[in-house]
């Protein structure tokens, strides 16, 4: 059976791989590492003239056909090890947790630190080294990787360029699992939000009359009395007054701004006084009357 939806492409371009994403470049330093450079050069040249005949997924392994130097095509087999239903459990919780790589996994992108989710069960996604990628080929060449399973890893670095999922495929859940699975794990994660608590409308909206009155007392601490700074008089801010010219009597309207001056500065200091005597703390009534009976004597 066929999971992987799409072809893979047997053939890779004249310009081989070219630049590709960074989860196509660590598989492709994965094949790189493998010691026998001329069984590469060999495998590079097969995956680029078209001698891997087919890929195709069967369950959650690639088989292929490569045609060698034979009449009849050999048959490769390559698959990594399963990650199992509790290891995935793990990893899907992890994944469930960060919003960014359910969206960049959604989007087709591999996460750079995808690493870390499946760190949570012991796992990785990518292999390590070479070796634990398994392989089979029907060649009589007793080397693994042989030069056909090495071809066929290269086509497999191209089709992960065009589907990172292959490499979760390859671990034990396709693309329509994991994404299905995920969004159930976020969706049964999800709280919903508490719910608004109402907060009681203050006394004065349901009365107007009270929009404009405060009955409390000030505390005397809050209350801070200054005279006016020079030249903020209301006289100052209004501007001259539109007073009359009488000629008989041209100083008549200097005099009365004057005036009007001169007991508006009088009536603040006033006000002043009260305001600053209203703020001093009362004597104690019988300390008064006591002060009184000394000052007046024996009887």
């Amino acid at each position: 059976m066929t999971i992987a939806s799409g072809a893979i492409a047997t053939q890779l371009g004249q310009q081989g791989l070219g630049q590709q994403p960074w989860w196509v470049e660590q598989w492709m330093e994965l094949i790189n590492s493998y010691r026998y450079k001329k069984r590469l050069e060999r495998a590079w040249d097969y995956a680029r003239s078209g001698n891997v005949m087919s890929i195709r997924f069967e369950g959650r392994r690639v088989h292929a056909r490569v045609q060698g130097t034979g009449d009849d095509p050999y048959k490769v087999k390559l698959w990594l090890d399963v990650l199992n239903d509790e290891d995935w459990g793990y990893v899907l919780e992890a994944l469930s947790q960060k919003a960014r790589w359910s969206a960049q996994l959604l989007a087709g992108l591999m996460p750079q630190d995808i690493e870390r989710a499946f760190a949570a069960s012991g796992k990785r996604l990518f292999p390590f080294k070479l070796q634990e990628v398994r392989s089979e080929c029907t060649c009589p060449d007793k080397a693994n990787p042989c030069k056909h399973v090495s071809a066929v890893y290269y086509l497999m670095g191209d089709r992960f360029s065009e589907d990172p999922f292959v490499l979760f495929q390859l671990r034990g859940r396709s693309r329509a699992q994991l994404l299905t699975e995920l969004a159930e794990r976020r969706r049964a994660g999800a709280s919903p939000p508490p719910a608004p608590v109402p907060h009681p409308p203050h006394g004065a909206i349901a009365d107007p009359s009270r929009w404009w009155r405060y009955d409390a007392p000030l505390d005397p601490d809050l209350v801070v009395i200054t005279p006016a700074m020079e030249g903020e008089s209301g006289l100052e801010v209004a501007g001259p007054l539109p007073l009359a010219e009488e000629p008989r009597f041209p100083e008549a309207n200097r005099l009365f701004l004057e005036r009007l001056l001169t007991h508006g500065k009088a009536m603040a200091e006033q006000a002043m006084a009260q305001a600053m005597a209203a703020g001093a703390e009362k004597p104690d009534r019988g300390a008064t009357e006591g002060a009184d009976k000394a000052e007046a004597g024996p009887a």
